[in-house]
């Protein structure tokens, strides 16, 4: 048994944030009452609150170990990964953001069935089940191996005890949960991460004093194109930039839920900004740092680790008692942040993809939302049980990673991709994609086929980089299936791609609101709320003339209100659309709307016009 590093204060710190992000996360469960908030958080959101809810999402437990056991072997050049995200930008800002909002998709599978047909529905929902219950896995694996080298627990027991812990708040409040407590989350591990680096920094004496102590290669931005073949710059552009990070924008649905959950598509635009150009970047070096720290150290001879365990000791090193305990808090902080988006994902796509249309189409909503939660459960079940295969399989937990996202989101983003920026993509051409990409996916995992299937596009870097480079075979496969079976068979008519495919946003609009859009620029305006009984079961609000003028909108137009606390980020606002002009200076809604928000009658709300 592993000898356990630290003070019992410590672990008193760490346990008592456990169950304070437990208990903060049931708190919001007040906020669920449907699905649309069980999975969409209310689709409410404003963008600075999901930008820093994403990072957390995106800064799994895995990138602190991860990143810092090659931030030890290989110094800077560990932050390209999360640099290779920005060429995303285009695609997701002026394409497929516009699409799943305007069209009012609840999961990738449904745009699969509306944009080619119930088959690919079917396709797509196992393809991104299995990635994400193996991506549940990659999270409870790396937890269990830092209680393992911190507690002397059993990896399985690490994993159970955070499994249990994520899934009760994620049972009990959903997304508005999962939001909220990644709020919290992603600002304590950026500042824990910076602050390990900051730290070292400041024992060595100095930044120059630091940057002396680092061997030359460690210096650099990029690793070699082709070496060291197990962190090339070629294999991880592949497997990180372009399939990995795909992935997360085309197809996670834990992502593609916190898009939807934000109050409109300029806002998610402004996220997407803010996330990756900001954000990112910032949590590059944080989860990095701990790993050129420890460096430092053994360099100075100061400090013995293996790299694997770089950032938990380099923070033992550094931290006095109940500081550590705050550390492992973050690490926590950090396996929860994306534990908790993937089950509650799991269990979006359950609901939406198989239990609503195959085995209960007519079920009421609270019926849909007593079954979300016990898929939730589920959902951390099965994640536990690819823990086992990861802690016989792999040796480090970079390696289990790189397996689960170079393989099998391959066809997924291949076919997601070809499906908004080409109109002539043919349903027959995304169902071969997804069920032949993924076959041919499988085959690069039989010893001595891979060698034959990876082995040309390895560029002389072997065996040890097919891990990376089965990502650039899946693309060229699957990219090859898609378009050359297109040309052989019938695409959809224009008509029935409108809103699905790139080129036809503005009609997309037109169906979201019911009628033309009002694109004239406006202003916000202050209002008291009234509830009006006359209003009860509609979204329909009744404001003065003035305030329409100020918004330059008008009866149809689609307008959000929320608490004038801007720091709610939205958790108390509401979509309604202008009904009648009224004579009063208040903003008249039903009392549906009014509860629904959490306003108080009386109170005093910001209106915009969303569209």
């Amino acid at each position: 048994m592993t000898q356990s590093l630290g003070q019992p204060i410590d672990y008193i710190v760490m346990l008592g944030y456990f169950g304070a992000v437990v208990l903060f996360g049931m708190y919001f469960s007040r906020y669920t009452r449907s699905t649309k908030d069980f999975f969409l958080g209310g689709q409410r959101f404003a963008w600075w609150l999901i930008a820093f809810s994403g990072i957390a999402t995106t800064v799994g437990s895995y990138s602190f170990v991860k990143y810092s056991d090659v931030g030890f072997k290989y110094g800077i050049s560990s932050t390209q990964s999360y640099l290779n995200d920005w060429f995303w930008m285009p695609i997701l800002m002026l394409i497929w953001l516009p699409i799943i909002y305007y069209a009012r998709v609840t999961s990738v599978p449904e745009y699969f069935e509306r944009r080619f047909g119930s088959h690919c529905r079917v396709a797509s929902t196992l393809i991104i089940l299995t990635y994400l219950v193996a991506y549940i896995g990659v999270n409870l694996f790396t937890l269990g191996q830092v209680f393992e080298s911190l507690l002397g627990w059993r990896v399985m027991v690490g994993a159970a005890v955070t499994a249990v812990a994520v899934t009760l708040y994620v049972v009990a409040g959903g997304q508005t949960s999962v939001i909220m407590t990644d709020l919290a989350q992603g600002i304590i591990l950026l500042v824990v991460g910076l602050g390990i680096l900051f730290a070292g920094v400041w024992h060595f004496g100095g930044f120059g004093d630091f940057w002396g102590l680092l061997p030359t290669s460690h210096k650099f931005a990029f690793s070699e194109l082709t070496d060291p073949p197990k962190f090339s710059a070629l294999g991880i552009y592949v497997q990180d930039g372009i399939i990995n990070t795909g992935a997360f924008v085309l197809m996670n649905q834990g992502m593609i839920m916190r898009f939807l959950s934000l109050k409109s598509v300029e806002d998610a635009r402004k996220m997407a900004v803010c996330w990756i150009l900001v954000l990112a970047p910032i949590a590059a070096i944080a989860t990095a740092g701990g790993g050129w720290i420890a460096r430092g150290l053994v360099e100075n001879g100061e400090l013995e680790t293996p790299s694997q365990e770089a950032f938990v000791r380099a923070a033992h090193f550094l931290c006095a008692p109940g500081i550590f305990g705050f550390v492992l808090a973050a690490l926590t902080a950090a396996l929860m942040s994306t534990a908790d988006t993937l089950i509650n994902a799991v269990s979006a796509v359950f609901v939406n993809d198989i239990w609503k249309p195959f085995v209960q189409p007519k079920a009421q909503d609270k019926h849909l939302l007593l079954v979300a939660r016990i898929v939730s459960v589920g959902a951390a079940v099965v994640g536990l049980a690819f823990v086992l295969i990861y802690v016989r399989a792999y040796e480090s937990i970079y390696q289990a990673h790189a397996m689960v996202t170079a393989s099998i989101p391959a066809p997924m983003v291949v076919a997601v991709l070809l499906g908004i920026l080409w109109k002539r993509f043919t349903p027959t051409a995304c169902f071969v994609t997804l069920v032949g990409g993924s076959a041919a996916m499988g085959l690069t995992f039989i010893h001595g086929v891979d060698d034959a299937l990876i082995g040309p596009l390895s560029f002389g870097m072997g065996r040890d980089s097919y891990t990376f480079m089965r990502a650039l075979y899946g693309v060229l496969v699957c990219g090859a299936l898609g378009v050359s079976v297109s040309f052989f068979t019938k695409p959809k008519a224009t008509a029935e791609v409108v809103g699905l495919v790139t080129g036809t946003e503005l009609e997309a609009m037109r169906r979201y609101k019911g009628s033309e859009v009002n694109r004239r620029p406006g202003k916000k305006v202050r209002l008291r709320v009234k509830v009006d009984d006359a209003l009860a079961g509609s979204e329909l609000a009744v404001m003065p003339q003035d305030a329409l003028d100020g918004m330059a909108a008008g009866p149809g137009d689609l307008v959000y209100a929320a608490d004038v606390r801007w720091w709610f980020g939205g958790l108390r606002s509401v979509h309604l659309k202008v009904g009648e002009v009224g004579e009063e200076s208040v903003i008249r809604m039903g009392p549906d709307a009014l509860d629904g928000a959490h306003f108080r009658d009386g109170q005093d709300v910001v209106v915009e016009k969303i569209m």
